[in-house]
């Protein structure tokens, strides 16, 4: 029996951002079960020339400040993705910032980019950079970085987290899609866009000469860009030479179907409502790049068929997060199993041969 399914009725009682809080406490003092272990060879995969374990991995928003990602990655995640750091301290938006949708298995967020600084997550990567040199760490950390809610220079706060993680850090993602920082999501638009990842590649570029040496660095962009704009995206991103994109984060949409008493709450709507528009939009995306670089797909992934129908649209890598809190941290192998099987019967011989399977 999944201890989690007989602890759900009683975390319904706890807030949403108080049940987060014991999560990273639990993780951090090792209170977690560890459900690594060697995965099945079909899930294995290649991206940007690291080498996946498997391809699910837990999306930005989860570890903040970079306290658990060893701890994370023991659930069984291929990579886990640390931030949104901004470049100081900030608190956030004010309590209550967190919703269950329960009956819609849907989350509702307005945190506003709460982050203790790029100092103690530039400390924590480094430190298990260190950890990672010597043989006692392992596993794909990406770093997602973001902006001063005060900042009047958003591509300085874009440079300075490129600047800090880069030596440190698997990958890079700049966030520019975030419903709850005001005018973060005008970043997306194509002058602000391509200025920004411009200067961002330019620093990354500077800070390690090697171009073997540098991570990728990605830009995650909203599921709630029409035609006209993604098309924006994917030239600005062919034209920079940025390595990737995320497609999505959160939804300013609410879906009819909604039933939860907190769909009216301010903030982006993540989890299962999310599934369907950010996979269109993903396979939007897929088109328009083209295969020319790599997608990785997040939004409202609960199964092994959702991520499945992810990597069918377009995604090279898949993302979840808001499923674990209805489903819990044994979700991650069974998105697994069921994701190997179905590649199988499809008969593709690995990730990469399903990837854009149904835009091709």
């Amino acid at each position: 029996m999944d201890l989690y399914v007989l602890a759900r009725p009683l975390l319904r009682f706890v807030s949403p951002e108080r049940a987060h809080t014991w999560a990273i406490k639990a993780l951090r003092k090792g209170l977690v079960p560890n459900f690594s272990g060697p995965d099945d060879p079909v899930l294995a995969t290649k991206v940007w020339g690291i080498d996946f374990p498997n391809p699910i991995g837990l999306a930005a928003g989860f570890d903040k400040d970079a306290e658990v990602v060893d701890a994370v990655l023991k659930l069984g995640f291929g990579f886990v993705e640390a931030g949104t750091v901004t470049p100081r301290p900030q608190p956030g938006n004010p309590k209550p910032r967190l919703f269950r949708l329960e009956e819609d298995e849907g989350v509702i967020n307005r945190f506003g980019f709460n982050s203790q600084g790029l100092a103690p997550f530039v400390f924590q990567l480094g430190r298990r950079r260190s950890a990672r040199a010597e043989g006692r760490a392992s596993g794909i950390v990406g770093a997602n970085v973001g902006k001063n809610k005060e900042s009047e220079d958003a591509i300085e706060d874009y440079a300075a987290g490129v600047s800090a993680t880069c030596r440190l850090a698997d990958y890079i993602v700049c966030n520019i899609s975030s419903p709850n920082t005001p005018g973060l999501r005008s970043l997306q638009a194509r002058s602000e866009m391509s200025a920004l990842l411009t200067q961002v590649l330019a620093v990354r570029n500077a800070s390690i000469p090697d171009p073997a040496g540098r991570p990728p660095l990605l830009v995650k962009v909203a599921p709630d860009l029409d035609d006209a704009a993604l098309a924006d995206v994917a030239e600005v991103a062919l034209e920079t030479g940025v390595d990737g994109i995320i497609m999505g984060n959160t939804t300013l949409s609410r879906p009819a179907s909604l039933r939860s008493g907190h769909k009216g709450e301010t903030g982006g709507l993540s989890g299962k409502p999310l599934m369907s528009l950010s996979t269109e939009r993903l396979a939007a995306l897929s088109r328009l790049v083209e295969g020319r670089l790599p997608l990785i797909g997040a939004g409202g992934v609960a199964s092994g068929a959702d991520a499945y129908a992810k990597i069918r649209a377009g995604a090279s890598l898949v993302q979840l997060y808001s499923a674990l809190v209805f489903h819990g941290p044994g979700l991650v192998n069974r998105v697994k199993a069921d994701l190997a099987a179905r590649l199988k019967a499809d008969g593709f011989r690995s990730v990469s041969d399903a990837v854009g399977a149904d835009v091709r």
